[in-house]
């Protein structure tokens, strides 16, 4: 399965959800979901983001592209997704949980260590704010 994370930037901040369903279920991580049939991967981003926290963004561009692979105890695969992660600036709206989001929070970097996220998240989000300078104000 195609899935699409989006780091979304906001004056030296990233939005993050507290997922409500699995994957990952009460965990922090980025705004995202799978993609539909005939969605370009920057529109999934868009919507995804509005249906979880309610913000509307701009697309900055292509971050990394990231395997989830969980397994049973066997071995067997248990999921695959094929994560396509975005960069992303603010543009309107307040932060506000819907969709498949528990919580949302807007988290400073260098306060990231509390939300004890995946290691890939860590990793992608390291890398747009560093490739990425954050323009939303």
């Amino acid at each position: 399965m195609v899935g699409v994370g989006v780091v979304v930037l906001r004056a030296g901040s990233v939005l993050l959800i507290r997922r409500g369903k699995e994957p990952r279920a009460g965990q922090w991580s980025l705004p995202g979901g799978g993609q539909k049939l005939g969605e370009t991967v920057f529109a999934a981003a868009r919507r995804e983001v509005k249906e979880e926290t309610a913000v509307d963004i701009r697309v900055l561009g292509l971050l990394d592209v990231v395997d989830s692979i969980s397994r049973d105890p066997d071995g067997a695969v248990d999921y695959h997704y094929t994560l396509v992660d975005v960069a992303a600036v603010w543009e309107a709206g307040e932060a506000n949980a819907g969709g498949d989001a528990a919580e949302v929070v807007w988290a400073e970097r260098r306060a990231l260590a509390r939300y004890d996220l995946w290691s890939e998240t860590a990793r992608i989000i390291d890398l747009a704010f560093d490739r990425y300078r954050d323009d939303s104000g």
